[in-house]
């Protein structure tokens, strides 16, 4: 008899009443999805590396309810568990005009007994009272596992397997290895059940592959040189595929997706997935991850700033021109939407010092001051992660660009929210531009929010603290004029923050009005050693009004 080996995962829902779930059985079987409400789906698992997935279609589901499900195997039921401490699994399929709540985070690593997990605390709240709020999506913006950081057990695990003393070490080499951080990370049984009920959203960032993940071309051509590397990063694509890409997709893309489609025509799609994997390795055109999400007047825009770079140091692009020309055709048209929200691992806005010291940077070793310090930038950059939107120039141009007429003009959305994670803090930027140049009327924002589950040692707090501060500014200003950078265009404030600890921010959208609440989940001290629980440190709207806080100006082109 089939079982299960991970899973449920409720992914795509949309208000109009489709849904997909995934799951991973042990062995070739077909999938049932079957809902309280008489709702119900099924398909063939299909088969890469040995390992058997399927991904369920429901459609039918009707607006503004909610209902339990059930998943079988060969009809025989696998989920929920007998005897669960967990509400029922169910589906809650948004009701027309309702108010949209939106969670987002990012950089979770593998389970820890004696930290805090802000998705195991949301799932805590959510399972002690079932009538209480819920997201209605939750976005995981990148790190959802960490490659090449592994726990103690997973090391363990990786000695029984094979030499560590040789490359890559401890650190995941290819497909089984990859997997045994989805089992980690997600067989947790809060985020099981949590990842059950609502749905997901996700895009990789670095440590899903490896930390530092196409910096640079120097970078990448010392990886390519290893005899690991290529491996590596065509298991970490594969596996990204599997548990992560597909279920971003609607049925409808799936329906036509010719890679879904080889994959599931074939007795094993091994072969085909890794043949995809390696050319979207090596060419960043090969294929597209980022997607775009229609909630009822929301749209939601999560794009790939990871696998879409192009690296050669003359034309260096957070996104190649393809990638640009899609985002370009995704903007709202006037009228269209309430409220934008742009999902991109690395923030637009970093604090002003990170920002400036990037720019800084990026001259440097485009050799604005010859080819010596050329060297010593590329060290930098690697050493310092100095690879966000600000580390290309002419992507953060374009993204302004963007974001700027998306949020002007009659029939603009309410609000244009950048949405990030990655630096291990929470804050929130206001951005404003002169009174000479085009005025958004848009409230645009750029919120961070980050780590869902991971440490923020000490000095690092220390460094965005200055990094927001008037000295980090003075000390950014400095860099940009040895670094000869023109500056500047427009000004950004911080408006929030900076926040550490294990956090989630919530967007919650009703008609063209918005509000933001960041939740950090904090062990109960009565009695000592108490469950894990979210606690509101800031909720409030977000309006168009300035905010006093620090003003930073960012360079741009027109």
């Amino acid at each position: 008899m089939a079982g299960l080996r991970l899973g449920p995962l409720l992914r795509h829902l949309d208000p109009q009443g489709s849904a997909t779930v995934w799951v991973e059985a042990d062995r070739p079987c077909t999938a049932r999805v079957r809902c309280a409400d008489g709702t119900t789906g099924r398909a063939p698992t299909f088969q890469i590396a040995g390992h058997h997935y399927a991904l369920v279609p429901l459609a039918g589901l009707t607006p503004g309810t909610a209902t339990a499900y059930e998943v079988l195997l060969d009809e025989q039921p696998v989920w929920p568990p007998p005897h669960s401490r967990f509400p029922p699994s169910t589906i809650h399929v948004p009701a027309p005009g309702a108010a949209l709540r939106v969670t987002f985070g990012s950089c979770r690593r593998a389970p820890d007994a004696t930290a805090t997990d802000a998705l195991d605390a949301l799932a805590a709240d959510l399972a002690a009272d079932p009538g209480a709020e819920r997201p209605d999506v939750l976005l995981l913006l990148g790190d959802q596992v960490y490659a090449d950081s592994v726990s103690a057990g997973t090391r363990r695990w990786l000695a029984a397997r094979r030499d560590l003393r040789e490359a890559p070490g401890a650190e995941v080499a290819e497909y089984e290895e990859y997997t045994r951080l989805y089992y980690e990370s997600w067989l947790d049984p809060e985020v099981r059940w949590l990842l059950s009920t609502v749905p997901s959203c996700h895009l990789f960032d670095d440590h899903d592959v490896i930390d530092d993940w196409n910096t640079s071309a120097a970078w990448l051509a010392e990886m390519r040189a290893t005899p690991w590397w290529q491996e590596r990063l065509v298991s970490g694509l594969m596996t990204y595929w599997v548990h992560q890409h597909l279920g971003n997709l609607s049925p409808a893309e799936l329906a036509a997706d010719p890679l879904y489609a080889a994959v599931r025509g074939t007795p094993d799609g091994t072969e085909a997935l890794r043949s995809f994997a390696a050319w979207a390795g090596a060419d960043p055109a090969a294929a597209r991850w980022s997607y775009v999400r229609d909630i009822g007047r929301t749209r939601i825009l999560m794009v790939d700033s990871r696998a879409a770079r192009v690296l050669d140091e003359g034309r260096r692009a957070m996104l190649d021109e393809g990638e640009e020309r899609w985002l370009r055709a995704q903007l709202p048209g006037p009228g269209a939407c309430d409220h934008l929200l742009i999902g991109t691992s690395l923030p637009w806005l970093l604090p002003p010092l990170i920002h400036d010291a990037e720019v800084w940077n990026a001259a440097l070793c485009a050799g604005s001051r010859g080819a010596r310090w050329a060297r010593v930038g590329e060290r930098l950059r690697r050493r310092a992660d100095l690879e966000h939107w600000a580390a290309f120039p002419g992507s953060f141009a374009f993204l302004t660009e963007l974001i700027t007429r998306a949020g002007s003009g009659p029939g603009a959305p309410a609000t244009v929210s950048v949405l990030s994670g990655d630096v291990h803090h929470a804050y929130v930027a206001e951005p404003f531009w002169p009174i000479s140049g085009p005025q958004p009327t848009a409230a645009v924002r750029q919120l961070t929010c980050s780590p869902i589950h991971n440490s923020v040692p000490a000095p690092v707090r220390a460094g965005f603290r200055l990094g927001w501060s008037r000295v980090g500014l003075a000390l950014g200003h400095a860099l940009a004029r040895h670094g000869g950078v023109v500056r500047p265009l427009f000004e950004w404030r911080r408006a929030g923050g900076p926040w550490f600890g294990n956090q989630l921010m919530t967007l919650t959208l009703q008609g063209r009005s918005a509000r933001l609440r960041l939740d950090q989940a904090r062990r109960s001290r009565r009695p000592r050693g108490g469950p894990v629980r979210l606690t509101t440190v800031m909720d409030r709207p977000i309006t168009p009004e300035a905010t006093p806080g620090s003003i930073h100006r960012a360079e741009t082109r027109h």
